[in-house]
């Protein structure tokens, strides 16, 4: 049996890593961008986009409210999954007219810090939606529920 410490420390543990993936994601397209993507007719606004949203969503997975840290964590699970969908369609098909070449510098980490934020960020919001309500210690009283 899990108990709700371990539980609250995992969480923990999940909130920091999946935190640390949406900024490293958008510190990477920051990054991108500041070398030139920003030149780019449609793909250098979305990069700077990227790297903002990345920044907030990962503040927002930090400081959210357990109540709310499910649909957080969920929308930038959502968000990262269609950042690395995006890096995908770039590499293949090609995207608003831009192809990326596999071989370019930051694809490879880009490819592992996406799809690991991907796997934290959904069992972060797995987590806290299946623990939305905590069971109360037994030695507290209960508060009447309003």
């Amino acid at each position: 049996m899990v108990t709700d410490r371990t539980r609250r420390v995992a969480v923990l543990v999940l909130r920091i890593a999946g935190a640390g993936l949406t900024a490293a994601m958008g510190a990477i397209h920051l990054s991108l961008w500041a070398d030139g993507y920003r030149d780019l007719a449609t793909i250098g606004g979305l990069f700077l986009l990227n790297g903002v949203l990345g920044c907030v969503l990962a503040l927002a997975v930090l400081v959210t409210p357990y109540r709310w840290l499910g649909l957080v964590a969920t929308a930038t699970a959502l968000f990262t999954a269609g950042t690395l969908g995006a890096l995908f369609l770039s590499l293949t098909t090609g995207l608003f007219g831009f192809t990326e070449s596999a071989d370019a510098e930051l694809v490879r980490p880009t490819v592992v810090v996406e799809t690991a934020g991907v796997l934290v960020l959904t069992t972060l919001a797995v987590s806290a939606l299946s623990h939305r309500h905590h069971p109360r210690d037994p030695q507290q009283p209960q508060q009447p529920q309003r």
